[in-house]
């Protein structure tokens, strides 16, 4: 949800080489254990956030440049994966961060925060009748929704390289920080408690305000203060690396096109400039 599951690493097991007595990456078998196990588990729910997505969009509750946005991010991150950053097929170095107690509990909290509560404030906008707070909350689930299939799509299949990997969340995060200010906006300013109100209505109002505020709260202090200074950096000096040492065990080969030229190339007589000082020695 916040990148970092990408940090992680992918959802690949080790197994202990008997030959060099070391660990290895699998790609034949799912990792069910640590933080790919904990994502791993959702993908019940993405299959019914993929339902949500089609509702969405179908209802026209979410802007066409938010739409479109998924799109042209996917083909761009396959641009970026063919053209500047290839993968050089290191697994070992796609794991930025080790997913301790603190990481874990930073993954879950953000997903809390940012899925499953705003997907129950959509689901009691719809209940209650309330389009205004479904139209203010819908845009920054919607794109979630794409980040979550997109990181776990990419954390389980290892065909993007590291930077991909980092800047994938970072573009989504900054996407999504303008769809929270929306967010913020409607509920904070545009929607007035008045004085006869019944107490459902302004704990709804008031949970609706908590909820948006965390969000921007949370994904504002995981795109400044995790993605950019910590994820980033570590992915492309890993990155570096494993392109320098991927270089030296795999040294280019120049191939000389050109046909070999000999050391002196004959030229016609006719070409030739007649030396006159010369002629003029001889004849004296």
């Amino acid at each position: 949800m916040s990148g970092a599951t990408l940090a992680s690493g992918p959802r690949i097991p080790k197994h202990v080489d008997k030959e060099s007595h070391g660990e290895k990456f699998d790609r034949r078998a799912g990792d069910t254990g640590g933080l790919g196990g904990i994502m791993g588990s959702l993908r019940v729910i993405e299959l019914q956030l993929v339902a949500f997505i089609i509702v969405f969009s179908a209802s026209g509750l979410v802007p066409v440049v938010d739409l479109v946005f998924p799109v042209f991010l996917s083909l761009y991150a396959f641009l970026l994966s063919s053209v500047v950053f290839p993968n050089y097929g290191n697994p070992a170095s796609l794991q930025v961060f080790k997913g301790n107690r603190l990481f874990q509990v930073y993954v879950v909290l953000g997903t809390v925060i940012g899925l499953f509560l705003p997907l129950a404030y959509v689901l009691g906008g719809f209940a209650r009748n309330d389009q205004e707070s479904v139209r203010a909350a819908t845009p920054h689930l919607f794109l979630l929704s794409f980040q979550v299939l997109s990181e776990n799509l990419i954390s389980g299949l290892n065909i993007f390289s590291i930077p991909v990997r980092a800047l994938l969340p970072i573009l989504y995060s900054m996407r999504r920080l303008f769809s929270l200010n929306g967010w913020v906006i409607n509920t904070w300013f545009n929607t007035k408690i008045a004085d006869d109100i019944r107490i459902q209505d302004e704990t709804w109002i008031w949970f609706g305000r908590a909820l948006s505020a965390a969000n921007a709260i949370y994904y504002t202090i995981n795109l400044f203060g995790f993605l950019i200074p910590m994820f980033l950096p570590r992915a492309f000096e890993s990155y570096f690396e494993d392109r320098a040492n991927y270089h030296k065990e795999h040294p280019k080969q120049e191939k000389n096109f050109m046909p070999s030229l000999p050391g002196k190339i004959p030229v016609p007589s006719l070409l030739k400039k007649e030396d006159h000082s010369k002629e003029e020695k001889k004849s004296s």
